[in-house]
């Protein structure tokens, strides 16, 4: 069995070396980690196209074979499908990332865009996050990321759709439980804070914070903040189908169009 590792937070990053170990653990499974060279947070789904994307084989024995990748997290899992790996993986898993992400955060997210990458072309994939950001422990959802993908291929999951998996940052006996859940909202205060560097130049520094978290039962925000495991199933179309039949009624014709004029 081919199982793909990536993530956003760097090819070194200490939750990829979890997940890693916890998989080479089990027998018959090859590992391919295809990740960044450095931190790639909040890269969404970016791709590079202007650029070349530098690529260096490492630490590659035994069963595991691992490559750095200049690129986005996105880059890394289309190099792996289509160039680096011999034939298509199993299943693909991104992360272990530090910090969650849920709600609206998943627009932003290499983590669950790598992910993504490989759901588009029908690869089952999963993103996992550990909801911490100073020196989280990476063991539970290590044994997490294996539990669920374990659950995926033997039962599989519905076409062109990833798991976001969310594990609370709590010791194993403190987990309440796993919740199949949807996204919630997350709207942010920003902060743009306006600086000048050393030749005079104006910047700018994002920064920000969460002020409206939903905590509506069945979110996954809800089921972080009562110590439960969340899985979200995220599918590729983000058609809005039920304001299809709306839209229908605004007539809109070619002719009308012609008849227009500019304000």
């Amino acid at each position: 069995m081919l199982v793909l590792l990536t993530n956003d937070d760097g090819f070194y990053a200490d939750g990829l070396v979890a997940v890693k170990e916890e998989l080479a653990a089990i027998r018959g499974i090859e590992i391919y980690v295809v990740a960044p060279d450095r931190e790639r947070s909040a890269s969404g789904h970016a791709i590079t196209i202007h650029r070349p994307i530098m690529v260096q084989e490492v630490n590659t024995e035994g069963t595991v074979h691992s490559w750095i990748v200049s690129g986005t997290p996105a880059d890394c899992v289309k190099l792996a499908l289509d160039t680096l790996m011999k034939k298509a993986p199993d299943l693909v898993i991104s992360g272990i990332n530090r910090g969650p992400n849920v709600a609206t955060d998943v627009f932003y997210s290499g983590t669950v865009s790598a992910a993504l990458e490989a759901a588009m072309v029908g690869i089952p994939a999963i993103a996992i996050s550990v909801a911490a950001w100073e020196v989280p422990e990476y063991g539970p959802a290590a044994k997490v990321a294996v539990y669920v993908s374990k659950k995926v291929l033997e039962l599989g999951i519905p076409g062109h759709t990833l798991l976001n998996v969310n594990v609370p940052a709590l010791e194993e006996d403190q987990i309440a439980g796993f919740a199949i859940t949807r996204l919630g909202t997350r709207r942010y205060a920003n902060v743009f804070e306006k600086r000048i560097d050393p030749r005079g130049r104006v910047y700018y520094w994002m920064g920000g914070e969460a002020f409206d978290v939903d905590m509506e039962e069945g979110t996954d925000t809800w089921a972080l903040a009562n110590n439960l495991i969340s899985i979200t199933p995220i599918h590729c179309d983000l058609t809005a189908h039920n304001a299809i039949d709306q839209l229908k009624t605004w007539n809109m014709n070619v002719e009308d169009l012609r008849r227009s004029r500019s304000c």
